[in-house]
Parts: C-alpha cells; sequence; structure tokens
C-alpha cells in the first residue's frame, strides 16, 4: 500500500523536530557532541508508530576501510547513541505533540539508517572489479 500524503508530511515534520532538539535541546551524554543525523521518518498509516531512521556521522567511520579498532570503536559509538535516543524519546514524544496538534502522537522508534555504509561497500565492490572501458575493433574508445 502507497504511504498517504497526510503520513508523508507528518513524518517530515516530525524528522524535523527531532532534528531540531538534537541540535539544540537534548542534552544527554550520549548525544552530545555527536553528529547524529535523522534521515528519515515513515509513520504507519493509523500514525501509532513513527519509524525515525538515523545515522551517525563521525569521523572515525569517514574512511572506507577500518582496522579492527575503530570498527569497534565505531560500533561503540553507535550503541551509545542508540541508548541515548532510546531515552529521550519519551521527551521527544512530548515535543512532537506540543508543536503538532494531533489527536493522537505516534510512538517513536529509532533505526540505525546503514545506507551510506552500503553504498560505500558498493562503490568499493565496483572500484575493486577494474573493468576497461568498452573499444572498438580499431584500439579506439567508442565515444568518438
Amino acid at each position: 500500500m502507497a504511504k498517504g500524503f497526510r503520513q508523508g508530511r507528518l513524518g517530515e515534520e516530525i524528522r524535523r523536530i527531532v532534528s531540531d532538539m538534537l541540535m539544540n535541546e537534548i542534552k544527554d551524554p550520549r548525544l552530545a557532541g555527536r553528529m547524529v543525523s535523522i534521515t528519515g521518518v515513515e509513520v504507519t498509516s493509523d500514525n501509532s508508530y513513527a519509524t525515525c531512521y538515523y545515522t551517525v556521522l563521525s569521523p572515525s567511520a569517514a574512511g572506507t576501510d577500518l582496522n579492527a579498532d575503530a570498527d569497534e570503536a565505531v560500533e561503540q559509538e553507535r550503541r551509545e547513541v542508540a541508548e541515548g535516543l532510546k531515552k529521550a524519546s519519551g521527551l521527544i514524544r512530548r515535543e512532537v505533540g506540543r508543536e503538532i496538534k494531533i489527536r493522537r502522537v505516534p510512538e517513536l522508534i529509532f533505526k540505525l539508517d546503514t545506507s551510506m555504509e552500503y553504498g560505500r561497500h558498493i562503490d568499493k565492490v565496483i572500484r575493486e572489479l577494474e573493468i576497461a572501458p568498452e573499444s572498438d575493433e580499431d584500439g579506439t574508445d567508442e565515444e568518438e
């Protein structure tokens, strides 16, 4: 079933509110000083649940090749952020209810968005293939 127009608007409004709260209002030490980005929000058709997808933008995860220590540090950071978001979900939900006038404020569920890592992995695999550009019989490229 296609996502309705109302759920899309509600999801974008929730994303805006949560992002603003993460930058300005939440003082949890597990979230403070970390770059947490809300990449999207999906709201169920009955508005009872809103799944908020987030990424943790850390300088150690920026490279494509991570050693074991850096990988463990990134995982530890992700666990701490997940705990912080879970603890703050009630406060965030209350603020969503204040700013958006709806009958039922959706319960917020936070899930890690791994699409950036997947994209980096696919890019790395493509680069490792080392496919040469196609050429015709003359040994020249086709794009002449």
